[in-house]
């Protein structure tokens, strides 16, 4: 495995270019954890481009800014949203685009800058870069976010309790802090969290979900 310094963060060329694409978009993209961490998890972040935008804005959180003493957890800036997470191609796993998305672009920024653990980062069992996306799902509900199960930290809940909507926002989940609980939406289907690991079934799309290796069957449109 190249080294992080060295490892490709190219473009992968699957985003719309905005030099040609007028209308408004919102992509969430996943991509295997870098070394080890990828044997497990992902990594989970979100591009917004408003209609006629030149460039996307990119959400995301990630780790070493906090364990270095550099920032916030929390970034968000102009950047290439499809590239490569130290050499891991990324896969699109919410697609949102055309007319009034341009409003919820609006609606995720704010959502964003109001992210409760933007100083925070704890890799396992969160708050970190999934715990962050999957908040973003529940503040944006036209995302009808499902997460894969390889996204560890998405069951962290953000609203200091127990209790809260899915990240699709089609069902509801109950978690301790990460480590323990279950969840049920028309998206997801119905999984199960054991140590920040999930095991599930999704009807809807015909798919079982495991840890580490994710989704076993039909891919989400």
């Amino acid at each position: 495995m190249a080294d992080w310094q060295t490892a490709s963060r190219e473009s992968t060329g699957i985003a719309p270019d905005p030099a040609i694409t007028s209308e408004a978009v919102i992509q969430v993209y996943a991509a295997r954890a870098y070394n080890w961490r990828g044997f497990f998890g992902v990594h989970t972040w979100v591009a917004a481009k408003p209609k006629d935008a030149t460039a996307y804005t990119v959400y995301q959180v990630v780790g070493w800014r906090v364990y270095n003493g550099n920032g916030p957890a929390l970034v968000i800036g102009e950047g290439l949203p499809d590239r490569r997470w130290f050499g891991s191609a990324p896969e699109v796993i919410a697609d949102l685009r055309g007319d009034g998305v341009g409003a919820v672009i609006k609606r995720l920024d704010a959502a964003a800058r109001n992210y409760p653990y933007a100083d925070a980062y704890v890799l396992w069992p969160g708050p970190n870069s999934n715990t962050f996306t999957a908040y973003l799902g529940r503040e944006v509900p036209e995302l009808k976010l499902d997460l894969p199960p390889t996204a560890i930290g998405k069951d962290f809940l953000t609203n200091g309790g127990i209790i809260d909507v899915a990240p699709s926002r089609t069902g509801y989940q109950v978690s301790l802090y990460g480590l323990l609980g279950v969840l049920a939406g028309v998206e997801e289907g119905i999984e199960v969290n054991v140590l920040g690991l999930t095991f599930g079934i999704d009807a809807k799309d015909l798919a079982l979900k495991l840890p580490m290796a994710g989704r076993i069957g039909f891919r989400k449109n």
